[in-house]
């Protein structure tokens, strides 16, 4: 287990079962998720599956975490025109009490609208192992970036190819820090 899976006491509480799972299963199917013609396919029809997994199993697992090891939450956010409110599951790494998300769109042209409504609407809410706790968002710059960059890509190196699909655009790092007092129960 790195160092950056690292469990807090407190933390322990809302992160168990985030930690990564290893063997060659996972690499190969980390590694097939992220080639052009798989990330498109995923791209468009991954949330759905992982909604519906994390239904089945009371928000303990989505279809990426027990396909490829990498840990998954769902961000619930208030829609940047509309206000209205969206969940999406996400690929998720923690960072003591921190949770760090990376706006990857798989490698598209543009930012996922999750991204979006967390720079209109910083306050959401992540979902994990059936809890339920309230975060402020906020973008990673400069050496934070970096930092949170590199332990993206040692989780999944299909960000790196995200990134050159992504072209001009860079992908943003978001890091969510714990409202106090804020979690509930959401079983």
């Amino acid at each position: 287990m790195s160092a950056f899976f690292h469990l807090t006491s407190e933390a322990n509480v809302l992160m168990v079962g985030l930690l990564p799972r290893s063997g060659w299963g996972y690499r190969v199917i980390q590694k097939l998720s992220a080639t052009g013609p798989v990330s498109w396919l995923l791209a468009r029809s991954l949330h759905h599956l992982d909604r519906l997994i994390m239904r089945l199993s009371g928000g303990r697992y989505t279809a990426t975490r027990l396909l490829s090891g990498i840990p998954t939450v769902l961000l619930t956010t208030r829609g940047a025109r509309t206000g209205k409110v969206r969940t999406v599951p996400l690929v998720a790494m923690q960072d003591d009490d921190k949770i760090i998300l990376v706006a990857s769109n798989f490698g598209r042209s543009h930012s996922p609208a999750w991204y979006y409504n967390l720079r209109a609407h910083p306050e959401a809410a992540l979902t994990f192992n059936g809890r339920r706790s309230i975060y402020l968002a906020h973008e990673a710059t400069g050496q934070e970036r970096e930092f949170y960059w590199r332990k993206a890509a040692d989780l999944y190196a299909g960000f790196m190819g995200y990134a050159r699909r992504a072209g001009a655009r860079r992908i943003p790092i978001v890091v969510l820090t714990p409202m106090l007092g804020q979690a509930t129960n959401a079983r």
